[in-house]
């Protein structure tokens, strides 16, 4: 059995923690974005933790990866501390599970909600 899997960080291609979804042979499926009700924080610009928000949130960048429902587990205990698996709803109606960010872990962070997801936050971030 699979499952997909939206992913807003590090484990999105080419970054930090991609090598944990490939271990578990999960597969990537498409790009796409969250309905505009997130808001997204860098944690200690280390990685992202995305916040579903009753207001103030936007439509964030995602990866959406085909993963085997028994490396689910596997990815998740690689995840950095503070970062969980929850249901995530997508532009396009659909609602997947994803990875979510504790409210508790955003505070004293910094919000990058307005950059619309972490690789735009990355390349801005390299800019300046």
């Amino acid at each position: 059995m699979n499952v997909r899997l939206a992913v807003n960080g590090t484990l999105m291609r080419g970054l930090a923690l991609n090598g944990n979804l490939l271990a578990v042979g999960a597969t990537f499926e498409r790009e796409a974005t969250t309905m505009p009700s997130y808001c997204l924080w860098s944690i200690d610009d280390r990685h992202p933790a995305m916040v579903r928000a009753s207001s103030g949130g936007a439509a964030i960048a995602v990866e959406v990866w085909t993963v085997p429902a028994a490396g689910l587990a596997t990815i998740l205990l690689g995840e950095p501390p503070g970062l969980c698996v929850g249901k995530v709803r997508l532009a396009d109606g659909e609602e997947t599970l994803g990875v979510l960010g504790e409210p508790v872990l955003c505070e004293g962070q910094r919000e990058i909600t307005q950059y619309g997801g972490w690789r735009a936050y990355v390349a801005a971030r390299g800019r300046s």
